[in-house]
């Protein structure tokens, strides 16, 4: 089997989830409360904080050391489907937001039935996907018009 097809399907699910989890609160909430509302999800894991550690590198090629520790909140959602069909959802979020990891993980649980998954990627991910890039955009241009560049001035050689 060729591994670019079948990490395929894996590969999706990250963008999807990447998408999900830098999405802002006010931007995810009204997905995110109207999966809940119309959808039946069993709690495999109730949303938690914790803490993380973050490593940095010093250069490429050196050594790992701990950088700093982040707060994240995690919720696992199982759905099943009236034809038995079962998937399950993670939610990780940076920071303290119960809500906002419950709303990833049935998100993402709802993204995996194929029967729901071209709707949600078009009215949910597409326009988060799209806010994003906008955002990005934009602090890219304001960090760019404060760019400073140096030049460095050389003496002509005497003729």
């Amino acid at each position: 089997m060729n591994p670019e097809t079948r990490n395929a399907p894996d590969t999706a699910r990250q963008q999807w989830l990447a998408v999900l989890a830098q999405a802002p609160r006010a931007a995810l909430a009204p997905h995110g409360e109207r999966v809940l509302a119309d959808y039946r999800f069993e709690a495999l894991r109730a949303p938690e904080a914790g803490l993380v550690m973050l490593r940095g590198r010093a250069s490429n090629s050196g050594a790992r050391f701990n950088l700093a520790e982040a707060t994240v909140t995690r919720c696992a959602l199982r759905y099943r489907t009236a034809q038995g069909a079962v998937s399950v959802g993670l939610g990780y979020v940076l920071g303290r937001d119960e809500a906002r990891a419950q709303w990833v993980a049935a998100l993402d649980a709802l993204l995996q039935q194929p029967d729901q998954q071209a709707l949600l990627l078009a009215e949910v991910i597409a326009p988060l996907r799209a806010a994003r890039e906008q955002q990005l955009a934009a602090e890219r241009a304001r960090v760019e018009a404060s760019r400073v560049q140096f030049f460095t001035l050389q003496t002509e050689a005497s003729a």
